[in-house]
């Protein structure tokens, strides 16, 4: 008897689980003998008591109604109540269980062989639920292994704690090459449990919410909470945008986020196969969010329709529509993943030009020889 309650602490400290996961797989593997020594449709209940190095396994049988159907599909688990009062005595109810010891050493060496089996496989199904449950809890934060190999697919597989990852080619930057030995940082997504491959980390370097975390780590105001992420768009290994807020009067989200001479957001980016990142100022009008998420192109006006689809029609200037649109329309693409809203230009006659430079060091003033944007402010 003390002997295989002992073996349940050894497995707990082998498998590195919790005594009381240990303690549950034991019961459920003794509940799972004593039905395969009698019937499946039987209920059992197990109890251990560790202090006194001691289990006991009850056979339980529920009290029913006369004419109830688990007579016929369950009649090692239930008794009729006329059945019951006959033989037990007329005091019963309905609902009342009947519990009587069940011995497992009565039932030989069978019954010993099969709970140690029953035993390995609950212990087992304990350590996989505790990994998932372990694994679940950091599902969209960053995780770093080291390469274990790469298939023909290009699927990359990494070495994560007690698990393995896998970085399949459509959740890796366009360009990237790994080899054996590599340390990857990679994003959590999911858990998944695959027949062939078994418990395994689904692993990914193009969301959004990667690029997040990167910049939580690298940017302290970000990590305390001083500077908040409002969204994010990614193009993965070419462009992306963030928009930030603070509700600090002192400090700058931009500047912050960029670093001195630019030492964080280029920390970024190199992890990120030198992915460019736009920093922008968030603001909760729309109009004024989507004009900074144009950036570096200026637009004249924005006139915001709200519907079952939301759209902003921006009024443009000839000289500013190439860069609102970028390079195989990388910028406004962004700006309408940033925004949420669709947005479609308008050209419209002038120009926007830089006139001069300014004094000092300031940066130079963005001037228009169009005045339609007046206009729209007397409407």
């Amino acid at each position: 008897m003390e002997k295989i309650v002992d073996i349940i602490e050894a497995m707990a400290h082998e498998k590195n689980i919790s005594l009381e996961s240990a303690v549950d797989a034991f019961k459920e593997a003794l509940i799972k003998t004593a039905k395969r020594c009698t019937s499946y449709t039987s209920e059992f209940e197990a109890t251990v008591d560790m202090d006194r190095k001691d289990y006991t396994v009850e056979q339980i049988i529920t009290i029913v109604k006369d004419d109830d159907e688990r007579l016929q599909s369950e009649p090692d688990a239930v008794m009729g109540l006329s059945e019951a009062q006959e033989e037990y005595g007329a005091d019963l109810e309905l609902g009342d269980q009947l519990r009587s010891p069940f011995v497992l050493e009565d039932y030989g060496r069978t019954a010993s062989f099969n709970l140690f089996k029953e035993l390995q496989y609950h212990v087992q199904r304990q350590v996989e639920q505790d990994l998932f449950e372990k694994y679940k809890e950091k599902v969209n934060t960053i995780m770093i292994g080291v390469v274990n190999r790469v298939d023909d697919k290009e699927n990359t597989f990494i070495e994560i704690g007690e698990l393995k990852g896998l970085l399949s080619q459509r959740n890796r930057i366009k360009g990237e090459k790994f080899k054996k030995g590599d340390t990857v940082k990679a994003l959590l997504r999911f858990v998944s449990i695959d027949p062939e491959m078994g418990m395994f980390l689904e692993l990914t370097r193009t969301s959004p919410k990667f690029l997040e975390k990167l910049m939580a780590k690298e940017v302290p105001e970000i990590e305390d909470g001083s500077v908040q992420i409002m969204a994010t768009a990614r193009i993965p290994g070419q462009r992306a945008k963030i928009a930030l807020k603070t509700d600090f009067p002192n400090i700058d989200p931009i500047g912050a986020a960029v670093g001195v001479k630019g030492i964080r957001i280029n920390a970024v980016s190199a992890e990120l196969n030198g992915e460019n990142i736009d920093c922008v100022d968030y603001s909760p009008i729309p109009e004024v969010f989507i004009t900074r998420a144009l950036s570096p192109a200026i637009a004249q006006s924005v006139k915001v329709i709200q519907g079952k689809e939301k759209k902003a029609i921006i009024n443009i200037t000839s000289d500013q529509k190439a860069k609102a649109i970028g390079k195989s329309g990388i910028n406004i693409r962004l700006a309408s993943m940033l925004t949420g809203y669709t947005i479609e230009l308008n050209e419209i006659e002038g120009i926007t030009d830089r006139r001069g430079e300014s004094p000092g060091n300031a940066p130079e003033i963005e001037k228009t020889t169009n005045t339609d944007a007046l206009a729209d402010l007397f409407k």
